[in-house]
């Protein structure tokens, strides 16, 4: 049996008359009844019996009837579902974000959801390196990720570069600039977000390295609540984007910029895998955003 049979077989419950069945299914009577009969053949077993002018359904007949009508009705919903997928009113947004996220991404997330809101989500939060590899194996569709990197399998959306800000304990009895050079602050134990080698502990290292300058390194923390705590007791400093100042304003410390002519900043992206259809919901994740950015 296919559904279309099964449709065939509702039609001729509930109208009781080929006739009347053939005329709502806009068929012929003849194929109709033939269809029946095949039914019945390849179950083996009476389905409706003739009664006057009417078909009564037969205990047999019943049980199909259930059935056929739960089918039809999951086919029903389950087109319905494939097509809001299709359309990016459903589905899942898979996502992935950088250790420090991304300025805004609350706000846009909330803007996503009022235009999708049967869309369900999986964020997943890693080094950029990780993110990356996480989209290779199609874990997640679309990361916001921290350059530089390797990207050639990648399709990438250029952001922004954030620039840093040098982080001190506000009991801290030094006189900050307005503005400080890496070489200022050589003699600070600094203690930097990430993992050595990867993400921002690699961009800072690397612009110490570029201008021949060797900072006192105390070592790398990449729980940020704790890293914004131990400089807040003065246990030590840091270098961190700016977007972690934003999201960390409670505690008690100096924020100053590093000087742009010490190119030290951070190039954010979004990016998804190259000659990959993205999902409904991720190609409608980047539209708004692109529309957020003005692009």
């Amino acid at each position: 049996m296919d559904m279309r049979q099964l449709r065939y077989f509702i039609a001729i419950v509930e109208e009781r008359k080929i006739s009347a069945a053939a005329e709502k299914l806009h068929i012929s009577q003849p194929p109709l009844s033939q269809h029946l009969k095949a039914m019945e053949e390849e179950l083996g077993a009476k389905l409706v019996e003739r009664s006057g002018k009417y078909f009564e359904v037969t205990e047999a007949g019943e049980a199909l009837y259930k059935y056929a009508l739960q089918m039809t009705q999951l086919l029903e919903e389950a087109k319905m579902e494939v097509k809001e997928v299709g359309n990016g009113v459903n589905g899942k947004l898979k996502i992935g974000l950088n250790t420090f996220s991304v300025a805004g991404l609350s706000h846009l997330l909330h803007q996503f959801r009022e235009l999708y809101p049967k869309v369900t989500y999986k964020i997943q939060q890693n080094e950029s390196a990780q993110l990356c590899q996480l989209v290779k194996d199609r874990a997640i569709e679309l990361a916001f990720i921290r350059l530089p990197l390797e990207l050639s399998p990648f399709s990438v959306l250029h952001l922004h570069a954030e620039p840093f800000y040098f982080l001190t304990s506000a009991r801290s009895k030094e006189q900050m600039k307005r503005e400080v050079s890496l070489a200022d602050i050589l003699h600070y134990p600094l203690m930097l977000p990430s993992t050595e080698g990867l993400g921002v502990h690699y961009l800072v290292m690397e612009a110490f390295s570029r201008l021949h300058l060797h900072p006192n390194m105390l070592g790398e923390c990449s729980d940020i609540t704790l890293l914004m705590e131990l400089v807040s007791s003065n246990f030590c400093a840091s270098i961190v984007p700016e977007t972690m100042i934003r999201q960390h304003r409670s505690y008690d410390i100096h924020a100053t910029r590093i000087s742009p002519s010490d190119e030290l900043s951070s190039p954010v992206g979004l990016i998804w895998l190259k000659n990959h259809t993205l999902s409904k919901a991720a190609q409608n994740f980047v539209a708004l955003f692109q529309r957020s950015l003005g692009v």
